[in-house]
C-alpha cells in the first residue's frame, strides 16, 4: 500500500508517521507514504495555488492547474484502476470502517488536501475518482483527514497488526461498538474483572463479549444496529434490551 499526500503544508506530516503502529508499518515495507508541494507545480514566479472565486464572495479557492500537474506528474499518465485519487472535503461521503476496508483494495491512494474556500470544481470532475469527509465539521484543511485515513487504513494492510483478527474485533468492524476490555489487576478500587473472563471458558468468554457489544451499542449508537448482522438469538437479545429501556 503506497500513499500519495498533495498538500501546501508538508511540515504538518513530519512527525505524525514518524511513531506508532504506522511507523513500524514503513519500517516493515508494508506500507509508503510519500508527501508532495502542490506549490512545487505551479509555474509562476510567485508559485500561486489559490485565486480569487468567479463570481465573488470572501475567501481564495485552490487553482486546478497544480494539482492536476502534480497528480498527473506523480502517477505519469492515466489513473489506473488500481489507484484511488481522493479528494479530501467536507462535501464528501463519510468516511467509516466499512471505506477503510474498501480503500485497502488499492494498491495506491492519493489524497489530495484541501485548503481556504476550497477546490476548483474541475479538480472534483476531471481528476479526483473520489471524495471522502471525516465528519460533518470543517476543518482549516485536508492534512488532518489526511493522517486519519492513512492511519486507518495502515492498520488493516494483511501483517501490520500482530494480531490478525485484532482489526476484524475493532468498534465498527462490524456495525458494533467493540466489548468492555480488561487487563491485570484483576481488581482495581473496588472494581473486579467481570468472573467470566477469569474463567477460561473461551466459548463464554465470546458469548459475554458478543452481548456486551451488542448491550454498548444499544445504549451509545443505536443507528448502528440497522446495518449488524445478527443472529436470531442476538436480536432477541436486542428486542429485550429495547423492551428494558422503554
Amino acid at each position: 500500500m503506497h500513499f500519495d499526500i498533495l498538500t501546501l503544508f508538508p511540515r504538518m506530516f513530519e512527525t505524525p508517521f514518524e511513531e506508532s503502529i504506522v511507523n513500524r508499518a514503513i519500517e516493515q515495507g508494508l506500507v509508503s507514504v510519500a508527501i508532495h508541494n502542490i506549490r512545487d507545480y505551479a509555474t509562476d514566479k510567485h508559485r500561486m495555488t489559490d485565486d480569487t472565486p468567479y463570481g465573488g464572495g470572501g475567501g481564495m479557492v485552490m487553482k486546478p492547474e497544480p494539482i492536476f500537474r502534480a497528480v498527473e506528474s506523480i502517477l505519469g499518465g492515466d489513473v489506473a484502476p488500481s489507484i484511488a485519487v481522493i479528494l479530501l472535503s467536507p462535501q464528501g461521503r463519510s468516511f467509516t470502517q466499512a471505506v477503510a476496508w474498501e480503500l485497502t483494495a488499492h494498491s495506491r491512494l492519493v489524497l489530495i488536501c484541501g485548503r481556504y474556500e476550497g477546490v476548483d470544481e474541475r479538480v472534483r470532475l476531471g481528476l479526483a475518482n473520489d471524495e471522502i469527509s471525516i465528519g460533518d465539521y470543517v476543518l482549516t484543511g485536508g492534512e488532518i483527514p489526511a493522517m486519519v485515513i492513512v492511519d486507518a487504513v495502515t492498520r488493516l494492510v494483511p501483517g501490520v497488526l500482530g494480531d490478525p483478527s485484532a482489526a476484524v474485533n475493532d468498534s465498527h468492524a462490524d456495525s458494533l461498538l467493540e466489548h468492555p476490555q480488561y487487563t491485570r489487576p484483576a481488581v482495581f478500587r473496588g472494581h473486579a474483572v467481570p468472573e467470566v473472563l477469569l474463567s477460561g471458558n473461551h466459548a463464554a468468554v465470546d458469548l459475554w463479549r458478543r452481548r456486551q457489544a451488542l448491550l454498548r451499542t444499544h445504549e451509545r449508537r443505536p443507528d448502528l444496529l440497522r446495518a449488524a448482522d445478527l443472529t436470531d438469538e442476538e436480536q432477541a437479545v436486542l428486542e429485550s434490551l429495547r423492551s428494558e429501556s422503554d
